[in-house]
């Protein structure tokens, strides 16, 4: 009985301490914690993702380049939504109710239960009529977010756009973006993505029953505030920008400054452009679409031609192959050459614009000669050291690489090419193991196989400039409240060639500009030391390119500089006249009041390659036709099948 006894108060007391722990958990629940009241958000709560502003990009100056402006997205959570007027809610925010209901579609099959957007980017004013009404649609509700806006529309393949993410985006973010986020996707905006971008925050927003929001539960107790992108300083001067995109309205073409000492690109100029706002907002596709295409815009403004546009470098690369001369020692200053206005490689022959006789090398550089720069570059591939003239030309080929060429610079930009410049391997591949200076003499004038960007070429005058090293191009000169600045943006890149030998290279130039003999007269700006090179570059495909390079003032350099203006004929004819425009700009803060009305005179110009003719379609003859004479003959002949392909026979 004892036995009996006490399992009967075991048993009663197991059930009351199952009874305490249940009731103990139930008060839990409902009074002491706020967890799984939290995770009861069907009817009362949704968790609000708050997506942070993404940074503003300034200029140089401080003026603003890329700002934000609010935008609203139209959400729902399916299981939520009760029936509603459809028409009602389209009228007010702007859409047909076929495109309503793909859309609505297809948040119910990615998540009955998770939010979806059923619409994207609506105004300010479309949020404020809606927002008076969203009672009427129960499980519907709206989330805040910015886009970008571009204040002076300038810039646009310097600054980039942004577009929603791709699955395959998401994917390899780390679970930072989800469905319907934003991301860079070309320019500074794809560059810098990760300190524009922000943190995403979290609101836990309390609804009522009409589907009215009340405000953040427990005051925000949960809540995670998001957390705005970083700023950045670039380098560009706005000024600069606007007028260098003015200049080549109506032409195809590039414009490249770089401060010297800093290696901070001043103008990013590719012409033709756009404007950036047509890649913010809701046609933002269509607009996309347009501009790539061919029909609507045969030159291709979507291309960055700074650093994609390949171009020979023409005359602008006797500086540089001189330099190399006369740190070889195959030349001095005083080195003369005879030009009678050709010089012959073996049968070729290449011209000269002048017959200059007797010419060294400062009066070389000015008149541009071809006959001194072929000589030049004999010399450097003939030198007696070399076992041969393709270890010679393997020996020069690395000495002009240290300058840029043929590689990527490494700007902060996405899509840089490397323009084309090859090796030995290459010719001895192409010619055969007998080869020398005379299969190659097109480059000693930067011509035949030797491409580089317009980046390219303003780099090389930085170099001039600095008389040695380049520091790489970079287009932001700070980031965020710390004005942090990436380490290989600060260091000095050497080509090994002694300062002594600029000066009279820089000689050359100089007087190129300022000698009554010179060919880049163009370029003269009253009160400054301008030194640079013209160049009147091949072109397969209609007339040639105008091309200048130069940087200024000769004592402490500011600004150096590059303009290619396609199919636009001699370098004097609108490079040079382009680029001392924009070099005024920079140093005196104004084009001096005489020149104003060339520079009006300039933007007015229309300089464009005649349109491809469209290829001739392909004339499909009818299936059959009968040989009517022969049928006379012999009726028996059947008609032929033009279209039908052959059978083989064995």
């Amino acid at each position: 009985m004892d036995n009996l006894f006490n399992r009967k108060y075991i048993i009663q007391g197991l059930f009351i301490v199952v009874a305490l722990i249940l009731l103990g958990t139930l008060f839990y629940i409902q009074v002491a914690s706020d967890k799984y009241f939290l995770s009861a958000e069907s009817n009362v709560l949704r968790k609000i993702y708050t997506f942070p502003a993404r940074g503003v990009i300034l200029d140089r100056n401080q003026k603003i380049l890329v700002q934000n402006e609010p935008v609203y997205d139209l959400m729902a959570i399916p299981n939520d939504v009760k029936e509603f007027d459809t028409v009602s809610l389209c009228k007010i925010i702007g859409v047909d109710t076929v495109k309503f209901n793909k859309n609505f579609r297809k948040a119910r099959r990615l998540s009955r239960f998770q939010p979806s957007i059923i619409e994207k980017q609506l105004s300010v004013e479309i949020y404020q009529s809606l927002s008076e009404q969203l009672s009427r649609f129960p499980g519907f509700f709206v989330q805040s977010r910015t886009i970008r806006q571009y204040p002076d529309s300038i810039a646009s393949h310097f600054v980039g756009y942004i577009k929603e993410v791709t699955p395959k985006e998401i994917e390899q973010s780390e679970g930072y973006y989800r469905s319907g986020d934003y991301i860079g996707k070309s320019g500074i905006e794809k560059s810098y993505e990760k300190n524009l971008r922000g943190e995403r925050g979290v609101v836990n927003m309390l609804y009522d029953v009409h589907n009215v929001p009340k405000g953040s539960y427990s005051e925000g107790k949960f809540d995670t505030p998001a957390v705005s992108g970083e700023q950045l300083i670039s380098s560009l001067d706005s000024r600069l920008q606007k007028l260098g995109e003015e200049l080549l309205r109506n032409k195809v073409g590039s414009i490249v400054a770089i401060e010297p000492a800093t290696g901070e690109v001043l103008a990013f100029v590719s012409s033709p452009g756009y404007d950036p706002n047509l890649m913010v907002g809701r046609n933002q596709g269509n607009n996309y679409m347009k501009l790539i295409n061919l029909n609507d815009n045969p030159n291709r403004p979507m291309t960055i031609r700074p650093i994609q546009g390949y171009y020979s470098p023409g005359s602008a690369f006797k500086p540089l192959d001189a330099l190399i001369g006369l740190q070889d020692g195959v030349i001095d200053p005083n080195t003369t050459f005879y030009c009678p206005g050709y010089f012959m490689a073996g049968r070729q022959k290449i011209r000269c614009e002048h017959q200059d006789f007797n010419i060294a090398l400062r009066r070389g550089l000015a008149r541009s000669c071809n006959t001194y720069a072929c000589y030049v570059f004999q010399k450097l591939i003939t030198q007696r050291k070399y076992k041969n003239q393709r270890l010679a030309y393997e020996d020069w080929y690395n000495k002009v690489k240290k300058w840029g060429l043929g590689e990527k610079l490494g700007i902060d930009l996405p899509s840089e090419r490397p323009g084309h410049f090859y090796d030995a391997a290459y010719y001895s591949e192409k010619h055969n193991k007998y080869w020398g200076f005379t299969n190659v003499i097109s480059l000693a004038i930067g011509q035949g196989e030797m491409d580089a960007t317009p980046l390219q070429m303003a780099n090389i005058m930085a170099v001039i400039a600095n008389r040695g090293y380049y520091i790489k191009p970079h287009l932001v000169k700070s980031i965020g409240k710390n004005h942090i600045i990436k380490k290989e943006y600060v260091k000095k890149n050497y080509v090994d060639i002694d300062a002594r030998h600029f000066e009279p290279v820089i000689d050359g130039m100089q007087d190129a500009v300022n000698a009554p003999w010179g060919t880049a007269i163009a370029s003269r700006i009253s009160d400054v030391v301008m030194c640079g090179k013209t160049g009147t570059v091949q072109n397969p495909r209609g007339k040639n390119h105008s091309v200048f390079i130069g940087f200024a003032p000769r004592e402490n350099p500011k600004i150096a500089i590059a303009v290619i203006v396609e199919n636009a004929g001699f370098g004097s004819a609108y490079a040079a006249p382009i680029a001392s425009y924009i070099t005024e700009k920079y140093l005196k803060d104004s084009v001096s009041g005489g020149r104003r009305a060339e520079v009006e005179w300039m933007k007015k110009q229309i300089v464009l390659p005649e349109p491809r003719k469209p290829k001739p379609k392909p004339v499909k003859l009818p299936d059959t036709i009968n040989l009517k004479p022969e049928a006379l003959v012999n009726p028996d002949l059947k008609p032929i099948n033009l279209n039908k392909q052959p059978t083989s026979t064995k």
